[in-house]
């Protein structure tokens, strides 16, 4: 996104686009769901854990490694194919996220270094820094056009402003475009996908809107599946009002039926089931 115009606040300008408002009220039912739960005074911890498994889960069958839940949890040694890997790179974002919340508002690059450092667990020379000119980047499932180095450290830059200026704007809007710029630029070597969908995590947990981090976004987004994905991240790349909205709206429903998994979750416990 640009992050020049008249507007002081460009992200609470979003917040006004069609259909915005109404994604942030259904969003905070859903979280306030949740949280009511007569488990969550109880187990949150319990939902913590396994809401982190399942958005692990997710996001690594958005980057193509589509297992079975129990798949994930039965697992120990992800250092086998790509599948694997892939799996045991969001299982490592998914835990660092909450280590890095205290960082994010003051350095949020250091942090998106930091995310690719972890998914990546290499010594590789492109490893935990943006991209540099004519350095590949291994995407395969995302096939929009990929901007050039120097739009990508401007672009870098620019995002790290607005979060370090800080926004009016809800903390949906703040986290969808953080989403959707990160997987547009595509700035690192690699797990892009991953390192989007776990700033967006960090911006929802972060803000206050899911402190617990109980509303895992990529279960949703994994269940909307991969064509949905695909083509409201396009709305966002357009840049119009009507893709922006579309996009952010994706992103609330995806933190709606996050949250309706950990209600789940609650109910089950609940009954003794789980």
């Amino acid at each position: 996104m640009s992050t020049t115009g008249a507007t002081a606040d460009p992200l609470a300008a979003l917040g006004a686009l069609p259909g915005v408002a109404e994604s942030v009220e259904s969003v905070r039912k859903s979280v306030d769901r949740v949280y009511g739960h007569r488990i969550m005074r109880r187990r949150s911890n319990e939902i913590t854990s396994e809401a982190a498994l399942r958005g692990a889960r997710g996001s690594a069958a958005l980057s193509g490694a589509d297992w079975a839940l129990e798949e994930v949890r039965r697992r120990t040694d992800f250092s086998g194919d790509t599948d694997a890997r892939v799996v045991g790179a969001a299982l490592r974002l998914t835990a660092e996220a909450g280590q890095l919340l205290s960082i994010w508002r003051q350095s949020p690059l250091r942090v998106l270094a930091r995310l690719h450092l972890v998914a990546a667990a290499s010594s590789d020379d492109a490893v935990g820094r943006p991209r540099q000119q004519g350095e590949p980047v291994d995407e395969p499932l995302v096939e929009l056009p990929l901007p050039g180095a120097a739009e990508v450290h401007g672009r870098l830059e620019g995002l790290s402003e607005l979060v370090i200026k800080g926004s009016s704007a809800p903390a949906l809007v703040t986290a969808a475009i953080v989403h959707g710029e990160l997987l547009a630029l595509r700035p690192f070597s690699s797990h892009n996908g991953l390192i989007a969908r776990t700033a967006e995590r960090i911006v929802l947990v972060g803000s206050g809107l899911d402190p617990k981090s109980v509303c895992p976004a990529e279960v949703g987004h994994a269940e909307q599946g991969r064509a949905a994905y695909l083509a409201a991240l396009d709305g966002y790349v357009s840049g119009t009002p009507e893709g922006m909205g579309a996009w952010i709206a994706h992103c609330g429903r995806s933190t709606e039926l996050g949250a309706r998994e950990s209600t789940a979750v609650c109910e089950a416990l609940q009954r003794g089931a789980a």
